[in-house]
C-alpha cells in the first residue's frame, strides 16, 4: 500500500462524473462512493483535491462537492469541447455573468481556487469547433481577471494557438497550470517559456517512453501532478508502469467492494503512483522531498495565502529536489 511521510495535492479529480455515483456507460453498477475514495485519499497521503468544473453546470456541483469537506476545492469554467453551451444558452454575456457571479460565491465560500478548465482542444473538434473554442478560451482570461484567480488550463494538439492566445493574455491572470499533459517537447518549451505557467501530469501523461522522455525535461519546480480521475489511470502497459510501487486491491465494478478501487476507475489515492512514475523516470530517490517539492508548487499558485509552513522552512533550508 502506501507510506503516508509524503504530502500530496490531487490538482485535478472530475468528482462530478457519473463513475463516482456507480454509474458506467448508462448503468448502475453500484452505490455512489465519494466519501470511501476521499477516504483512502487521504490514507494514502494526500492533503487537498482540486475538484475540475468543466461547464456551468458541472461547476455549480463541483462547488456543491467542495463545501462537503474542508480538504476539497474546486475551479469554474468551461472546457474547451464545451465551449458551444455559451452560444447555445441563448445568451452568450449572460452565460458568462453567470460563471462569473459562481466563481465569485465559491471565491467567499473559500472553495474556488482557480478559473478552468479552459484552453483548446483540437483532437476533439467534432465537439466544438476551433473558431468557437478560441473565442470562448480569450473569454475566460476576463473571467481570471475580474477574480484574480490563476488558470486551470487544458491544451491538446493545439500549442500554437494556445499559446498565442496565452501570450496576449498574460497580464491578465497570476499564473496557471497546464495540466494532463500529453504533447510533445516543443510544447513543453513553449509552456516552460512563460514563467508563471506549471505543467501538470498524470497517467496519460506517462504512457510512452516518448512521454517519459518529455517529462524529463520539465523542471520539477514548474511541475505538478494529479490524477484526472476517474480517467487516466496508469495501466500496466504504460512505459512509466516500470516505476510504480503502491498498489491497491481491486474489483470490477460488477463486484464492487467498498474497500477496494474499481478496476479500470482512477481515483485520487493514485496520485501517489505519478508521484513515484516522476521519481523513477528522473532518477530522484528522495521521494519525500520531490513531494515536497511539488506540493510547494501547488500552494504556490493555487493555496498562496496559506502555504504549509514547514514546507517553507525547508525549502528555504535548501532541501529542495533537484532533478538528477
Amino acid at each position: 500500500m502506501t507510506s503516508t511521510a509524503v504530502k500530496l495535492i490531487d490538482i485535478a479529480v472530475n468528482f462530478t462524473d457519473g463513475m463516482f455515483k456507480g454509474i458506467y456507460h448508462g448503468k448502475k453498477c453500484h452505490a455512489a462512493d465519494i466519501p470511501a475514495v476521499l477516504a483512502r485519499a487521504w490514507a494514502a497521503g494526500v492533503d487537498r483535491i482540486i475538484v475540475t468544473g468543466g461547464s456551468l453546470k458541472e461547476s455549480r456541483e463541483a462547488l456543491e462537492i467542495a463545501e462537503t469537506d474542508g480538504r476539497l476545492f474546486c475551479t469554474v469554467g468551461v472546457h474547451p469541447t464545451r465551449c458551444g453551451e455559451f452560444e447555445e444558452s441563448g445568451d452568450p454575456e449572460g452565460h458568462f455573468q453567470a460563471l462569473l457571479a459562481l466563481a465569485k460565491e465559491g471565491i467567499e465560500k473559500g472553495k474556488v481556487v482557480a478559473v478552468g478548465e479552459c484552453g483548446l482542444d483540437y483532437d476533439r473538434l467534432h465537439f466544438c469547433p476551433a473558431d468557437v473554442q478560441k473565442k470562448y478560451f480569450e473569454k475566460q482570461f476576463e473571467l481570471a481577471e475580474a477574480v484574480k484567480l490563476p488558470m486551470f488550463l487544458h491544451m491538446r494538439a493545439a500549442g500554437e494557438d494556445f499559446c498565442e492566445i496565452m501570450s496576449r493574455n498574460l497580464y491578465r491572470f497570476p499564473g496557471g497550470v497546464t495540466h494532463s499533459f500529453t504533447d510533445s517537447a516543443e510544447d513543453r518549451d513553449r509552456l516552460l517559456s512563460f514563467e508563471k505557467i506549471f505543467i501538470g501530469v498524470n497517467g496519460c501523461s506517462l504512457k510512452t517512453n516518448e512521454n517519459l522522455e518529455v517529462l524529463r525535461g520539465i523542471p520539477v519546480e514548474r511541475l505538478m501532478i494529479e490524477t484526472d480521475s476517474p480517467y487516466c489511470d496508469i495501466r500496466n502497459t504504460h512505459a512509466g508502469s516500470q516505476y510504480v510501487k503502491s498498489v491497491w486491491p481491486s474489483k470490477k465494478k460488477e463486484k464492487y467492494e467498498q474497500d477496494s478501487i474499481v478496476k479500470g476507475r482512477n481515483e485520487p489515492c493514485l496520485v501517489r503512483q505519478v508521484l513515484e512514475v516522476v521519481a523513477g523516470c528522473k532518477g530522484i530517490t528522495d521521494i519525500e522531498g520531490l513531494s515536497k517539492t511539488l506540493y510547494h508548487n501547488t500552494c504556490r499558485l493555487f493555496f498562496p495565502q496559506d502555504l504549509d509552513a514547514s514546507a517553507e522552512a525547508q525549502l528555504e533550508s535548501g532541501t529542495t529536489v533537484q532533478d538528477s
